[in-house]
C-alpha cells in the first residue's frame, strides 16, 4: 500500500473524528458566549439596562445560539437541558457526559474572559458579586434557601420543558429558537430579583469561581436545583407528549 492509499484509507477516520468533536466544541463555545454576554450584561451594564435588559441579553443570546449552533449540537449550552435530553432519550449517555464537561469548562472560560474585560473598568466591584447567584443576604429580595431551591427548580423546569416540547416531531419547524430564547428571558425576568436566575449550572459555576468564597459556599444549590428542574421537565414532557420522538436520535 503506497502513501496515497494510506491517506485514502485514513481520511474517513479523520473526518469521522473531526465530525464527532464539532458538537462538543459547539457546546463549549456556546456556553462561553452565553456566560460572557449574559453575565456580562449584569456585571458591566446593569446600571444602564436593569433587570429587563439582563433578561433580554440572556434570551437573545440563547436565541442566536439556537439558530447558529442548533444544527451542530442542539445548542444545549446548559447541563440541565442536556440532562433533560438524556432522560428523554434524545441523546446517549456518553454524549451527555461530553456535553457536561464542555459546558462547565465553557462557563469558566467565559467568566474568565469577562473578568479580563471587567478588570479594565475603574471602580467596578468584582469580588463577592461578579454576576454570581445567591440566596439570603446575597439575594436582592432576601429569599431563603428553601425558596431559592424551589424557584430554581421551577424556572429551570420552564426552560427545559420548552426545549423538549418545541424540538419534538409534533412542533412547528422554524420557531424552536424563538421559543427557547423567550423561555430563558422569562425565567430571568422572574428569577433575577430572587436568586440572580441561574437555571444553568454552567452559568453559575463560571462567575462563582471568580466571585470568591461567599458565592462558592452557595454554589451547590445552583448546581443541584437546575438539574432537578431539568429532570422534572423530562418526566412531565413524557406525560404531556406521549408521541414525542423518544430515542429516535440514538444510534
Amino acid at each position: 500500500m503506497d502513501a496515497r492509499e494510506e491517506r485514502a484509507v485514513g481520511t474517513p477516520t479523520a473526518a469521522t473524528a473531526k465530525a464527532a468533536t464539532r458538537p462538543i466544541a459547539a457546546e463549549f463555545f456556546g456556553t462561553l458566549i452565553l456566560v460572557l454576554f449574559g453575565v456580562g450584561s449584569a456585571v458591566l451594564a446593569v446600571k444602564y439596562i436593569g433587570a429587563l435588559g439582563i433578561a433580554l441579553a440572556f434570551g437573545l443570546t440563547l436565541l442566536a445560539l439556537a439558530y447558529g449552533l442548533g444544527p451542530i449540537s442542539g445548542s444545549h449550552v446548559n447541563p440541565a437541558v442536556t440532562l433533560g435530553m438524556l432522560l428523554a432519550r434524545r441523546i446517549p449517555a456518553h454524549t451527555a457526559i461530553q456535553y457536561w464537561v464542555a459546558q462547565l469548562l465553557g462557563g469558566i472560560v467565559g467568566a474568565a474572559l469577562l473578568l479580563l474585560v471587567a478588570s479594565q473598568v475603574p471602580g467596578l466591584k468584582i469580588r463577592g458579586e461578579f454576576g454570581s447567584n445567591g440566596y439570603g443576604t446575597r439575594s436582592s429580595v432576601g429569599i431563603n434557601i428553601f425558596g431559592a431551591f424551589v424557584a430554581e427548580v421551577l424556572l429551570t423546569f420552564l426552560l427545559v420543558f420548552v426545549c423538549l416540547a418545541v424540538t419534538d416531531k409534533l412542533a412547528l419547524d422554524g420557531f424552536d429558537g424563538l421559543s427557547i430564547g423567550l423561555a430563558l428571558a422569562v425565567a430571568n425576568l422572574v428569577g433575577i430579583p430572587l436568586t440572580g436566575a441561574s437555571v444553568n449550572p454552567a452559568r453559575s459555576l463560571g462567575p462563582a469561581v471568580f466571585a470568591g468564597p461567599a458565592a462558592l459556599s452557595q454554589l451547590w444549590l445552583f448546581l443541584v436545583a437546575p438539574l432537578v428542574g431539568g429532570a422534572l421537565a423530562a418526566v412531565v414532557h413524557r406525560m404531556t407528549h406521549p408521541t414525542a420522538r423518544s430515542g429516535e436520535d440514538l444510534p
